[in-house]
């Protein structure tokens, strides 16, 4: 007992030790919460008080769960009054993003470094979204260099003070991760730019992207010193992370992950010019919850997932669904917001009163139109001004009397066409205040510094319009802020010279191609390219009615005020809570390479089946019935040739010689196929067209279940029409059934049209016998009540009459249509149809969810396994190594 005792102390001791080791040189050492196994958590208590030279874990990240709900930090103190003592463990959420929501600023007298909070920050606001018990981890990133030498002092800082956890990244990675691969490749493209010359944008360098996947890798690395993946809610935020879920799914299987797209997601057309695309796909799906601002942004994701990765998805109860290798990866679709409060205090501030003042007086008698942009060439600067210019060209009474003031955010890349967009931005501002200002009146202001917030908010609060004309933007709040200020405060009021009762106005002129276009039903959209729609509208939302400015103005509040930043983090957590309840009732395995890892996660009593575990059962019994689907259980899906191989065709015949088996073949071929295919095999059982059509040998002739026909009538002429719409398409005729095939098809508009047949059939074959099915690629017309499971239950029922019930059943299939055969064999074993029960061996092909209990891999195991009970029914063939058994271990 000492020396097992001994032996426990010091293997946890070692891994203590490994634990508190830092991933990078100069990182902080934060050692991973959980990663020990819980066995030892007690040793660890006991061995801490001298034995261990453990740095100190920051009071705010708990190093040990020494019991199921309490903490220890570590120390083994045991007094009272310690911070050390035990306490309830507090529900947390790691937020990921580039950066922190940290300013940062050196003293030059000191040298040394001052951090604050940064309020406008989402990330940060975001946080009052939870619960005030739940504490909040920032990862990131910080905005200015710091040199290695005060990393450690500043990342603990950091941790103590602000609960923030920096990823140092070295100088050269940063730049090829954030400037080369996220600015100059990732950005332009989601914004729907090729890099069709180098002029614009750069072309794809693998050395970009190494050094996106590294960066990602860092940000893994600092998660999961931090993070206890059993009970932690983890966040990413943003292109800049799209690898990371890959990462961090891989160093723990059941981590509760969800990520947020903040820019726009492109067309598949768009995206799947993007080498580096199925693995971006692959990470952002290693996810359990994927959110993005807007419907078409998630439906291009969507269509991506399609076309490239072969996934389908379906609403859940109101939830869109993508199956993903047995786990579900739902999609969230909800507009970010702002933070009410933060806009509110600023309105009351002294200096915004008094600069709303000046900015009154300076346009006293003019009508303001704002514009609040970054500088980059997708904000349609230059295209916002030549339709102001045209407004003023066509609306000559307005010269003199409107005022566009653009303020110009610092940009946020410093790349050519940045340089080009502001220079044509100040070109054609100066032309149209030559050609329409005079000495008292300057049609265009460019406010081309960085604004203070209060200057901000005051001219928003003065502005009869607002402006945002970007030609693609991922989200945008310039217009949600904009109706706050204009709905406006006590202090602001009184600033402004409104009577607190007075009606509130707004106006807006957005963009259709940015993010909170969908949300603002009262504003007038645009098509920024459209030089005479935007001076158009610009017009009208100046002339517009007070009576309607109000209206839209109070739709626009209401939907503002209660969509804000905390509804939005809090409805994103809900769901991701809801999208990770069902983590441990699976069993998870990591499967694929690098960056095509993925998890695979099924139920827990599904295993592989091994020959040797089904022969031990097969030797046992004496009445045997076996049941094989044909196409992708014993002959190859992807073959061109869909006849058996001579090995199928001799282990199908050893199988049926045995006089104690009944061996079926059940497929949806016809019969002429299947009768020609597999003519070698005289003792065979066939069901042709999913059971419509059964055959007990050779010698036997087709039994055909009586049902009505007449519907085909209805049907060809239908599916001829969906046929001739639908490029890639065809048609299939069999004496039972009629099946619709798009696999050749367009992905999106195949899945489209087989929809609309799969509603216009069902309309029209309401009160028919007949019932219309979905699969993979097809759509399926068959008699009512004809399906596998069918046949299994006819066939069993029949030995059974015949006093030859089976003791044994072996079903095996790769098919949608192959789990009713599955449930049919379950349920007749638990319905008590047969005498006695018998041994099941229901079996699918492919490692997937399945009714089914056991799975083998491929065409190859199906018929190594055939083979296996084929030598058992035989155990001295005459060519033994036409049989020879090659036997699996369990999974």
């Amino acid at each position: 007992l000492l020396i097992h005792l001994f032996w426990q102390l010091f293997t946890c001791f070692l891994e203590v030790q490994l634990l508190g080791v830092p991933c990078l040189k100069n990182s902080v050492r934060v050692p991973l919460i959980m990663m020990a196994s819980r066995s030892c958590g007690n040793f660890l208590d006991l061995a801490s008080g001298g034995m261990l030279d453990v740095s100190q874990t920051p009071r705010g990240l708990p190093r040990v769960m020494t019991l199921p709900g309490i903490i220890s930090d570590g120390n083994g103190s045991s007094d009272a009054d310690s911070d050390s003592t035990s306490t309830v463990c507090r529900e947390r959420k790691i937020i990921v993003a580039n950066m922190l929501p940290l300013q940062a600023q050196k003293d030059p007298g000191t040298g040394k470094w001052r951090f604050s909070l940064d309020e406008d920050s989402i990330l940060l606001q975001s946080k009052d979204g939870f619960s005030p018990e739940t504490e909040v981890i920032y990862v990131g990133s910080l905005k200015v260099e710091i040199d290695p030498n005060e990393q450690e002092e500043v990342a603990q800082r950091l941790l103590d003070d602000f609960n923030c956890v920096p990823t140092f990244l070295p100088l050269d990675i940063q730049k090829k991760f954030y400037y080369g691969f996220c600015k100059q490749q990732l950005w332009p493209l989601f914004h729907y730019m090729l890099p069709m010359c180098t002029d614009h944008g750069d072309r794809f360098d693998r050395q970009l992207w190494q050094a996106y996947v590294s960066a990602n890798k860092v940000f893994a690395d600092k998660v999961m010193e931090i993070a206890n993946p059993e009970d932690d809610f983890i966040w990413i935020h943003d292109y800049h992370l799209m690898v990371l879920p890959t990462f961090l799914r891989k160093r723990y299987n059941r981590v509760k992950l969800g990520f947020f797209l903040h820019s726009p997601f492109p067309s598949s057309e768009i995206y799947r010019t993007l080498p580096v695309r199925d693995e971006i796909l692959k990470g952002l799906l290693n996810s359990d919850l994927i959110g993005f601002h807007t419907f078409d942004y998630a439906r291009h994701f969507l269509s991506c997932c399609g076309r490239m990765l072969g996934l389908d998805y379906e609403s859940k109860r109101g939830h869109i669904g993508l199956d993903y290798f047995g786990r579900t990866v739902y999609i969230k679709i909800l507009p970010v917001g702002i933070h009410m409060g933060r806009l509110e205090s600023v309105l009351n501030l002294p200096s915004t009163c008094n600069k709303v003042k000046e900015i009154q007086e300076q346009f006293k008698g003019k009508k303001v139109i704002l514009g609040v942009d970054d500088m980059d060439i997708f904000k349609g600067i230059s295209l916002k001004l030549l339709a102001f210019e045209q407004l003023l060209e066509q609306q000559k009474e307005l010269q003199g009397k409107l005022v566009l003031v653009q303020i110009v955010n610092p940009a946020r890349s410093s790349g050519k066409d940045v340089q080009e967009a502001k220079k044509e931005t100040y070109l054609t501002a100066k032309r149209i205040n030559e050609v329409y200002g005079c000495a008292d009146y300057e049609p265009v202001i460019l406010i081309d510094r960085p604004a203070p917030r209060d200057e901000k908010t005051a001219y928003y609060a003065i502005a009869e319009c607002c402006i945002v004309n970007a030609v693609r933007d991922g989200m945008n709040l310039v217009p949600y802020k904009y109706i706050v200020c204009r709905q406006g405060s006590s202090s602001m009021d009184q600033a402004m010279g409104i009577k607190p009762d007075c009606p509130r106005t707004s106006m807006l002129v957005v963009s259709e191609f940015i993010g909170c276009s969908p949300s603002l039903s009262g504003a007038i959209r645009v098509n920024p390219w459209d030089i005479d729609a935007v001076a158009e509208a610009m017009n009208t939302a100046i002339t517009m009615p007070d009576t309607e400015k109000q209206l839209r103005h109070e739709k626009h509040y209401r939907y503002v005020s209660s969509h804000d930043v905390a509804y939005w983090a809090r409805s994103f957590m809900q769901d991701l809570e809801r999208a990770c309840k069902d983590h441990y009732d699976k069993r998870c395995w990591g499967i694929g390479l690098g960056l095509g890892f993925r998890v695979l996660s099924l139920s827990p009593s599904f295993r592989k089946l091994s020959v040797d575990h089904i022969v031990s059962a097969y030797k046992r019994t004496s009445r045997r019935a076996i049941f094989l689907d044909y196409d992708g259980t014993v002959v190859s899906q992807s073959s061109m040739v869909k006849s058996p191989s001579s090995e199928v065709v001799n282990v199908l015949n050893a199988l049926c010689n045995d006089p104690n088996n009944t061996v079926f073949i059940v497929s949806g071929r016809g019969r002429s196929s299947l009768s020609d295919w597999l003519a070698p095999c005289e003792k065979l059982g066939l069901a042709a067209e999913h059971g419509f059509f059964l055959r007990w040998d050779k010698t036997s002739e087709w039994e055909s279940l009586a049902a009505d026909l007449d519907w085909k009538e209805i049907v060809e002429p239908i599916m001829k029409l969906y046929t001739e719409a639908t490029d890639g398409s065809s048609m299939e005729v069999k004496d039972s059934a009629l099946v619709w095939h798009h696999q050749d098809a367009d992905p999106d508009f195949g899945s489209c049209q087989a929809k609309e047949l799969l509603d216009h059939l069902e309309n029209v074959l309401a009160n028919e016998p007949a019932v219309v099915r979905r699969g993979q690629h097809i759509v399926e017309v068959k008699p009512q009540g004809v399906t596998k499971g069918s046949v299994a239950e006819k066939v069993l029922s029949t030995l059974a009459s015949n006093g030859r019930a089976p003791d044994f059943v072996v079903c095996i299939g790769d098919d949608r249509s192959d789990e009713d055969m599955f449930e049919s064999i379950l349920n007749a074993v638990s319905s008590s149809s047969l005498p006695a029960v018998p041994e099941i061996f229901a079996c699918t092909v492919g490692q997937k969810p399945s009714k089914a209990k056991y799975y083998l891999d491929d065409t190859g195991d199906v018929v190594r396994l055939l083979r296996g009970l084929a030598n058992a029914s035989n155990p001295k063939p005459r060519d033994s190594a036409q049989f020879q058994v090659s036997f699996d271990s369990v999974f």
